[in-house]
């Protein structure tokens, strides 16, 4: 229902969409702080100690899980053709928004460790919703407590716009190109949006998330990113490759390493088994199924497709 409501707003409009967004961006900042503020004066350093008990293995492993927090970025590379000044714009926009975004990430880390320690969170009610339990655990005012809550499920709303506003730009990017049906680029004779491609999305995302396990689904959807950043680092050496631009590896030494850094975040302990493989093998078959029958056949960059030849 949340997804179906958002698709009404994305169909609307994209400033519509980005004012709902700014509220609610504004809102979850502000639980946020509040939860900084707040559970920084219940803070007992000795539960920082020790502050790293697994390692740096423990810290790679960490980071594949908590990767999938971290897949909201590349959606502002979406907006390109909304935006005013792109080149400008977009990287701003991702750089200030990843640091940000670290920083807040980092510091609920650091109070919430603080406020208890991290055998706690383990497993049962603390590890279900951590930042809650510590809040009531530690006798927390109930009107924090609230603020809290209603700032998480603020946040997650806003990323599923974000996400779902992104998705539906991709599609409608790759049809433009022929890479898929021209129903995906159909823009509505009102409002302007691609709302078969917004519609779409809201039916393959909807379905699913109300079918399939949510752990599940987050791990698919991590590994499945990881996959993705993997493919497109090395993407971007292929094409200053085919660009002519002299030895295009050394001109691109930070995507070999963000290929290498992402490849290795896909650890078989990091909740990956092999029924995740299996059904990344088959999205990825279904996938290349598509491009090989339909893609490339109808793809403006195929030679017999070119207006001049």
């Amino acid at each position: 229902m949340i997804v179906f409501i958002l698709t009404l707003l994305l169909v609307r409009g994209v400033k519509e969409s980005a004012e709902t967004n700014n509220i609610m961006v504004a809102v979850k900042i502000g639980a946020i702080l509040t939860f900084l503020v707040v559970g920084g004066m219940l803070v007992k350093p000795a539960n920082w100690s020790p502050f790293a008990p697994s390692g740096f293995a423990g810290i790679v492993t960490g980071g594949a899980i908590v990767f999938f927090t971290y897949i909201g970025f590349d959606s502002v590379s979406t907006a390109a053709e909304e935006s005013r000044n792109p080149q400008k714009d977009l990287p701003f926009g991702i750089i200030m928004s990843l640091i940000v975004c670290t920083v807040l990430y980092v510091g609920v880390a650091l109070v919430l460790l603080g406020m208890m320690r991290y055998t706690t969170f383990v497993s049962g009610e603390a590890a279900d919703a951590p930042v809650a339990y510590a809040m009531k655990h530690l006798g927390v005012h109930p009107f924090f407590r609230s603020v809290i809550v209603i700032g998480a499920l603020t946040g997650m709303i806003s990323s599923l716009l974000v996400f779902q506003y992104g998705q539906a730009r991709i599609w409608y990017a790759m049809s433009r190109d022929g890479l898929l049906p021209k129903l995906f680029s159909a823009v509505h004779p009102k409002y302007k949006t691609p709302h078969w491609s917004t519609w779409i999305a809201c039916f393959a995302v909807g379905i699913p998330a109300g079918l399939v396990d949510i752990g599940d689904a987050a791990d698919l959807a991590n590994i499945g990113t990881l996959f993705a950043f993997v493919l497109v680092s090395l993407g971007v050496i292929f094409l200053r490759g085919i660009s002519q631009v002299a030895n295009a590896l050394s001109a691109c030494p930070l995507c070999v390493v963000s290929a290498y850094i992402s490849g290795s975040l896909r650890r078989p302990d990091a909740g990956v088994d092999a029924h995740h493989v299996a059904a990344i093998r088959d999205l990825a078959g279904a996938g290349l199924g598509i491009y090989i029958f339909y893609s490339r056949h109808h793809s403006e960059f195929c030679k017999g497709n070119r207006v001049n030849g």
